[in-house]
C-alpha cells in the first residue's frame, strides 16, 4: 500500500504579503515540509523577522522588500530571489487587504443617507480609495505573476492567489474589497486556462473568517467581547466559530504538492467553516 508524506524539497516558494498572519503561518509550514521560501513584503522587517524564525528552527528563508503596487519594485525583487534561489517554482500571492475609505458606515441605504454628511453613505465613496483597494487585491496579483511567473513557463509551477469568502458571498460595507476578491477568483480561473499548455497550475483558497490584525478590530470589542458583527458572523457559520490559521494549512500543502493535486487547476477552495453553503434559513 502505498504510503504519502509531504516533501517539498525541491520547491523555492516566493510569497507576497509574508509578514502577514496568514502568509506567515504558510511560510513557516511550507518550511517545515522542506520547501525554501522567499518572504517578500512591502515591510522588510517584519519580513526579515519571520524569515530569522524559520532559519532558526532549521528551515530555510530570506527576506525581501517589495512594493506590490510597483512593477519596477517587483521586477528588482524577482531579480534578487533568483540570484539567491536559482530559480522559482511556486508563486504565493498573498498581499492585500482593505481600507476603511472603500467602505460604507452602514449596511442597508436610508432615506436622507445621500445628504448626511455626518456618515460615509454609498454616494460618498471616492474614486481613489476604491481604486487603490482594488489594486491591492487584484492588480497587486495581476503584476506580481507577471514578474514571477517568467521561469515557469519554461519549467511548471504552480501559483496559489489567495482569494477571500467575499468573493462567494459579498460582505455588507466593503464593496471595494469585496468586487477586488471576486475579481482575484475570476482571474485565478483565466490564468488557469491560460497556462494550462506550459505546465503551471493556479488555483486559489478563499478563507472565511480568521482573526488576523487587520480585522481584531471588526470582531472584538475593547473588553475582547464579539461584535455585533462578529455575532452575525458565527450566526451564519455553521461550525459556529472563527477559523485558525493552523486549519488552512492542509488546503495550501495539498494544493501545492503535486502527488495530492496534480490534476487540479483553476479551482477555488473554501475554507470557510460552511460559511459560503449556508443560506440563513
Amino acid at each position: 500500500m502505498k504510503r504519502y508524506n509531504i516533501d517539498l524539497t525541491g520547491k523555492n516558494v516566493a510569497l507576497t504579503g509574508g509578514a502577514g498572519a496568514i502568509c506567515t503561518n504558510f511560510a513557516i509550514e511550507l518550511a517545515k515540509v522542506g520547501a525554501k521560501v522567499a518572504i517578500i513584503d512591502i515591510n522588510f522587517e517584519k519580513a526579515q523577522e519571520v524569515a530569522n524564525s524559520i532559519n532558526k528552527d532549521g528551515g530555510f528563508a530570506r527576506a525581501y522588500y517589495a512594493n506590490a503596487l510597483s512593477r519596477e519594485s517587483l521586477e528588482e525583487c524577482y531579480d534578487k530571489v533568483i540570484a539567491d534561489f536559482g530559480y522559482i517554482n511556486m508563486l504565493i500571492n498573498g498581499a492585500g487587504g482593505n481600507h476603511p475609505s472603500g467602505t460604507t458606515d452602514k449596511e442597508y441605504y436610508e432615506d436622507g443617507d445621500i445628504d448626511n454628511l455626518d456618515i460615509r453613505s454609498f454616494f460618498t465613496l471616492e474614486s481613489d480609495p476604491i481604486r487603490k483597494v482594488f489594486d491591492l487585491n487584484f492588480t497587486a496579483i495581476l503584476m506580481t505573476t507577471q514578474a514571477f511567473a517568467k521561469g515557469m513557463v519554461k519549467t511548471g509551477g504552480s501559483v496559489i492567489n489567495i482569494s477571500s469568502m467575499n468573493a462567494f458571498r459579498p460582505l455588507t460595507k466593503i464593496p471595494a474589497y469585496s468586487a477586488a476578491k471576486a475579481a482575484v477568483s475570476n482571474f485565478t480561473e483565466w490564468l488557469a486556462v491560460h497556462f494550462a499548455g506550459v505546465g503551471i497550475r493556479v488555483n486559489a483558497i478563499a478563507p472565511g473568517f480568521f482573526v488576523g490584525n487587520q480585522n481584531r478590530g471588526l470582531l472584538f470589542n475593547e473588553k475582547g467581547e464579539y461584535t455585533p458583527r462578529s455575532h452575525k458572523i458565527i450566526s451564519h457559520t455553521p461550525l459556529g466559530r472563527f477559523g485558525e490559521l493552523d486549519e488552512l494549512t492542509g488546503t495550501l500543502l495539498w494544493l501545492a504538492d503535486e502527488e495530492f493535486s496534480g490534476f487540479v487547476t483553476g479551482v477555488v477552495v473554501p475554507v470557510d467553516g460552511g460559511f459560503s453553503a449556508y443560506s440563513g434559513v
